[in-house]
């Protein structure tokens, strides 16, 4: 059964966040996370440690209270020594979600390419059997605008209808977003984060957070052409959409070299914090299609298989 066939058995439009052939396309790939997880629900991501599915693993010595059936006989009569035979265990991840809304997203298509990719990458969790639940920060304090933990393909039109409702706007920042959402999940597995990250805020220890609650943490940054590649001349006033302020500059285009500058470097630090708790991080364009960016970028990257 796929996405179209549930359309079709229900009678009842999906949510067009998406195109069909861009669902169908997701719902054939997976999430790869690199870290393993113990979440004792059966899923399809397969690792290698003891467990009960028939995908041969590896050997061990055998040791007192082991099932014996496991005991490779075969290897005992020629060496005199037990070995236990080890599976494949098929664990269910969980993916989390979490939407950066704030009004800094609400410019040249940020949000709006933020929103298909938490579709697409949602779809691939319910198809391969995983937990999927979903996030949104950036306006006043509360409770953020969520999807609870759901799983299963009957669970498609609930992930679609609330990646197509997010509102934004507001300047909640992510570390009060992390900290809420942390509030409202349990389990390990993986923690997607769609945003700019163009926050004054501290990311440190919000991702510490992450990281110490068995979350492997994939950053995905999205910025606009024009923030990546600013084309200013002349004298310009540079407003902070979240927080009003402003700035007055002569002659941007001679600070062309140092926004770059700082932008890369910003880049790198933001990889670091990632890399540096077994996580990844990715800069990608608001005007790349999301097929470019999730079946082709994050693809390229390892991030999905």
């Amino acid at each position: 059964m796929n996405a179209l066939s549930i359309l079709a058995d229900k009678k009842r439009k999906l949510p067009q966040i998406l195109s069909s052939a861009t669902m169908a396309k997701a719902e054939r790939l997976k999430v790869n996370a690199a870290r393993r997880f113990s979440n004792r629900m059966q899923g399809e991501n397969l690792r290698g440690k003891g467990g009960t599915s028939t995908e041969f693993a590896d050997y061990r010595s055998y040791t007192a209270g082991d099932d014996i059936r496991n005991v490779d006989w075969n290897i005992f009569s020629r060496l005199r020594k037990p070995y236990v035979k080890q599976f494949h265990v098929e664990e269910q991840t969980q993916i989390t979600i979490l939407i950066d809304a704030s009004s800094s997203m609400m410019f040249d298509g940020k949000f709006e390419r933020a929103r298909e990719i938490a579709a697409a990458i949602g779809i691939m969790g319910l198809f391969n059997q995983e937990r999927v639940a979903a996030f949104a920060w950036g306006g006043e304090h509360g409770p953020l605008p969520a999807l609870t933990p759901c799983a299963g393909r009957a669970s498609l039109r609930k992930l679609l209808n609330f990646c197509e409702g997010i509102e934004g706007g507001g300047d909640l920042a992510i570390e009060q977003g992390v900290e809420d959402m942390l509030y409202q999940i349990k389990g390990r597995g993986i923690i997607l984060i769609l945003s700019d990250f163009l926050t004054t805020g501290e990311l440190k220890p919000s991702f510490n957070r992450l990281y110490a609650n068995g979350l492997e943490i994939m950053g995905l940054q999205i910025l606009s052409p024009e923030e990546i590649n600013p084309d200013l001349t002349g004298d310009v006033r540079l407003i902070d959409c979240e927080t009003r302020g402003e700035l007055d500059i002569s002659s941007a285009g001679n600070l062309i070299n140092l926004y770059q500058e700082y932008r890369e470097g910003y880049a790198k630090y933001l990889e670091s914090l990632c890399r540096q708790r077994s996580g990844r991080f990715m800069t990608v364009s608001s005007h790349d299609t999301v097929e470019q960016i999730v079946f082709e970028q994050m693809r390229r990257k390892g991030w999905v298989r």
